[in-house]
């Protein structure tokens, strides 16, 4: 059974919808490669999914551990390569003011981030920038 289903709506952009949640996400070219910039690009998908999916497992491990992540907050930045136009660098900077844990969990979480599924899957050729500001 597919988990999402895609439609071109013209114009650069795309909509696709998680099919067991419904919920739809439009992208949209970026201004730098003829598109609108409107939304997200596939490419700022990918960044994003590296991020979230880093937190998500941070989560696990925090919740098996019984320790909450609130004020735990990220930024993504994508660089593009030009020729040939791809991903050259994903970095992530995570900022956690009043981390809660010893330095022993602290440690987990960023090992956990690093192995996420999303991290694992990335071409190696993806630099992927990961910052602990906590």
């Amino acid at each position: 059974m597919p988990t999402i289903k895609s439609s071109y709506l013209g114009n650069l952009r795309t909509h696709s919808e998680h099919l067991q949640s419904g919920t739809k996400i439009l992208t949209d070219a970026p201004v730098d490669n003829n598109g609108k910039g409107e939304a997200f690009s596939p490419t700022d998908l990918v960044s994003s999914a590296l991020g979230s999916c880093m937190v998500t497992i941070m989560g696990i491990v925090a919740e098996r551990e019984g320790v909450s992540l609130e004020g735990l907050s990220w930024e993504v930045t994508k660089v593009m390569q030009a020729s040939p136009r791809k991903i050259q660098e994903i970095v992530v900077d995570f900022n956690w003011e009043k981390p809660r844990g010893d330095s022993a969990l602290i440690q987990k979480l960023k090992n956990a981030a690093r192995t996420c599924p999303v991290a694992l899957s990335l071409d190696p050729a993806i630099q992927q920038t990961i910052n602990f500001n906590f």
